[in-house]
């Protein structure tokens, strides 16, 4: 592995800073039953975020990077992979160090990022099966979902470096009246497919576990419109329409 993938303190690799686990799930990775590790910290401030509590980056490990290990030790042979999400995972110089140490253990391995860090990303992608990228707006109107000026910049760089690598990926947005209007909605598909994006997902926003409670009382009926969804899916040869 490259010295300058892991990164280390006295000649040891960093450890990840996990803040949460879910030791089963069908539906973080495509086809795949995993495991999900919930890196803590995140440079953004999406008022959508449904793990809010992992924005922060914490001084301490919330949870033990050896209990996870412990943990998955104990899911071979039950789960296909790992995914590493967030928060965001790129955010953490651990993060090869730890992609290495579960790889060694035989699980494919998946990571949901926004992009935040992309020459971490671009770093770890050759150790990855798959990626779920997620396209928060049009990439010059970054900052109002993530409020952070110039963030689109590193998205895109982190979009255009996982099609460059060929691995295997889903891109998804997720829709909010208030922050993607359709007309929105419809140039950024149009960018992504110019961009040869091939997979797309539209998540509709959903109330559970966020905090923005303007968001939460601002969601309107009938949206996106059903031409919206139509269009959009024409775009792309794999199309996803997540509603709840």
């Amino acid at each position: 592995m490259p010295q300058d993938v892991v990164q280390a303190i006295g000649g040891r690799p960093r450890r990840l800073k996990v803040g949460g686990i879910t030791p089963f799930t069908a539906t973080d990775y495509p086809g795949q039953l995993s495991t999900v590790i919930f890196v803590q910290g995140c440079p953004w401030r999406c008022g959508y975020c449904h793990n809010p509590h992992l924005q922060a980056r914490t001084p301490h490990s919330p949870i033990p990077w050896d209990e996870v290990l412990a943990l998955l030790e104990r899911r071979r042979g039950l789960v296909d992979a790992v995914v590493f999400s967030g928060g965001e995972p790129t955010m953490d110089p651990g993060l090869a160090s730890a992609i290495g140490a579960v790889r060694a253990l035989g699980f494919k391995i998946g990571l949901h990022s926004g992009g935040t860090h992309p020459e971490r990303l671009k770093s770890v992608l050759p150790m990855l099966d798959w990626v779920g990228f997620d396209v928060k707006t049009l990439f010059g109107n970054y900052a109002r979902v993530t409020k952070v000026a110039g963030s689109g910049g590193p998205a895109l760089a982190g979009l255009q470096a996982i099609l460059a690598s060929g691995v295997d990926y889903e891109c998804r947005t997720t829709l909010h009246p208030a922050l993607l209007p359709e007309a929105d909605i419809i140039q950024l598909a149009q960018t992504l497919a110019d961009l040869q994006v091939k997979s797309y997902a539209l998540q509709v926003f959903r109330e559970q576990g966020c905090s923005d409670a303007a968001l939460n009382a601002s969601m309107e009926q009938g949206y996106p419109s059903a031409a919206l969804v139509e269009r959009v899916s024409s775009l792309f040869p794999a199309f996803t329409l997540r509603r709840g």
